[in-house]
């Protein structure tokens, strides 16, 4: 991410951007210390065959990944919590029934020495367009994600904020979903829509968690409030694996430029964008990100030594000649961000600020 980028990003969450990471001398040490630490990479890979099907049953060895080519070995590995009632990859489906017994590739000698995550319940992130935009649909797109909340697998955490010139949090990540919908019940309509705000502020907020994490925006119109382009969210929403779904209306759509920023951010994190003609196609569109969700293989690891300290390349592959006909869908790659601890004062001021 350039300086330039960095410096957006800061007029929203408040940060200060050093070039590579370069710490502050000991005596201005404080709060706004910026590090640069890569840890664990952490993949949501959705898999399909040609029609759409999620396919289960993929186990650890099924999959290649490398970064900048380099390969890189899976730390850990989580199947989706849905797996009943897709196509399972190793038992056989309509497309296998003419393949030759033993065409999947055999398990790896040192399978079974892998560390397995448990099926850790998703993050989940709802971001509910209230601005002007939304004045005559209110009630309708209430229900609508009070339905989706319900709908969700009860050890699944939500948040749910909402916003339009800024930024409001009515009910942080919790597993009390009653208390979420309390949130969504309690929002009024407000002014305009500073979407890319809000989304930046809410991708900060995700980005620290492990496990499955996603954010799902419902908007009913165009950003024209925010200080900060989608390139910034979409690239922070990247590099720190954060999937994006938006569900938007055709107000949106038919603004070409929201319509393709709305595309361009949900597609490099890995998620989805809708553009729902009516209240059954946006139920039908929640439905979509709920299945999606539990379908998802969550795939990590550790970086091999690298000295790009800027974008890496992600490639994920099926190893195997039977594995070819399906379809992957992941984030392709992240930057070396700075992270930085950001006061609570600071970090209110930046929710709430006006952006103009």
């Amino acid at each position: 991410m350039s300086k330039k980028t960095c410096a957006r990003i800061g007029a929203v969450l408040g940060l200060f951007c050093l070039a590579g990471g370069t710490q502050h001398p000991a005596a201005q040490e404080d709060a706004t210390r910026l590090h640069v630490n890569v840890v664990l990479v952490q993949l949501s890979v959705a898999v399909t065959d040609r029609k759409g099907n999620y396919v289960a049953g993929l186990r650890p060895e099924d999959f290649s990944i490398t970064e900048d080519k380099i390969a890189e070995k899976i730390a850990t590995f989580e199947e989706g919590s849905e797996s009943a009632g897709a196509i399972h990859a190793h038992s056989g489906d309509a497309e296998d029934a003419t393949k030759p017994a033993g065409s999947a590739p055999p398990p790896a000698s040192n399978a079974a020495d892998l560390p397995l995550s448990a099926v850790a319940p998703a993050s989940v992130f709802l971001l509910f367009d209230t601005s002007n935009y939304m004045y005559r649909q209110f009630v309708f797109a209430q229900d609508a994600i009070a339905d989706f909340v319900r709908s969700m697998d009860s050890a699944t955490k939500i948040a749910f904020y909402s916003y339009s010139r800024n930024l409001s949090r009515a009910a942080t990540l919790t597993s009390d979903h009653f208390r979420v919908v309390s949130g969504v019940r309690s929002t009024v309509a407000g002014d305009d829509a500073a979407l890319y705000n809000s989304l930046l502020l809410t991708v900060k907020d995700a980005a620290p968690l492990r496990g499955r994490k996603a954010i799902v925006v419902f908007s009913n119109g165009p950003d024209n409030a925010s200080s900060v382009p989608p390139e910034d969210v979409a690239e922070l929403a990247q590099s720190t694996g954060t999937l994006i779904y938006i569900i938007s209306t055709r107000q949106a759509e038919t603004d070409p430029i929201s319509s393709a920023a709305f595309e361009r951010m949900s597609r490099t994190s890995g998620g989805k964008a809708y553009f729902a003609k009516n209240w059954r196609e946006e139920k039908q569109a929640f439905a979509s990100i709920r299945e999606d969700l539990g379908h998802l293989y969550t795939l990590s690891y550790y970086p091999q030594a690298n000295p790009n300290r800027g974008w890496r390349t992600i490639h994920v592959r099926l190893v195997g000649k039977s594995m070819q006909r399906y379809r992957i869908r992941t984030r392709d790659g992240y930057r070396l961000l700075p992270q930085a601890a950001i006061s609570a004062d600071d970090y209110s001021r930046a929710s709430t600020a006006d952006p103009r």
